[in-house]
């Protein structure tokens, strides 16, 4: 899958234009999906200095996005058109927020992307029947 992945608010704490401390499992989410052959694209208001801030801090953390803020590497951001051709989109600001991303890990590997809406609902059964809770179900040890 091609997954386009917003930066403020969703990798790291909303603090723009500074950058906020990271979301647990952002990092370790996203590069697992690489590993599992995704391709990651940055895409983010950040443009010019701010934007490079961005690009070093997740790369200072072993997070190497395909692009940012275009389809392909080669892609001028400030020609290229804004629409991007990306399976899936995780930003903060989708409807109903930003999921755990842990669940968005599951849903992703499990080709369940569909379902993420139903997150409140599908993690409140899954804990109640898991006394190890979220952290389990992201890692899959039960």
């Amino acid at each position: 899958m091609i997954i386009a992945v917003d930066f403020d608010g969703t990798i790291v704490e909303h603090r723009y234009p500074s950058i906020g401390k990271p979301i647990p499992f952002a990092f370790d989410t996203l590069k697992q999906l690489q590993n599992e052959n995704h391709q990651l694209i940055l895409w983010t208001v950040r443009e010019g200095d701010l934007l490079q801030e961005a690009i070093d801090y997740c790369e200072s953390r072993g997070l190497c996005f395909f692009a940012y803020n275009a389809n392909f590497p080669e892609e001028d951001p400030l020609t290229a058109g804004r629409k991007l051709r990306a399976d899936l989109f995780i930003d903060d600001r989708n409807f109903g927020g930003l999921q755990d991303w842990g669940l968005l890990y599951q849903a992703i590997k499990n080709k369940q992307t569909h379902k993420l809406v139903f997150q409140e609902n599908f993690l409140s059964e899954r804990n109640r029947n898991s006394k190890k809770g979220i952290r389990s179900f992201f890692f899959g040890i039960l």
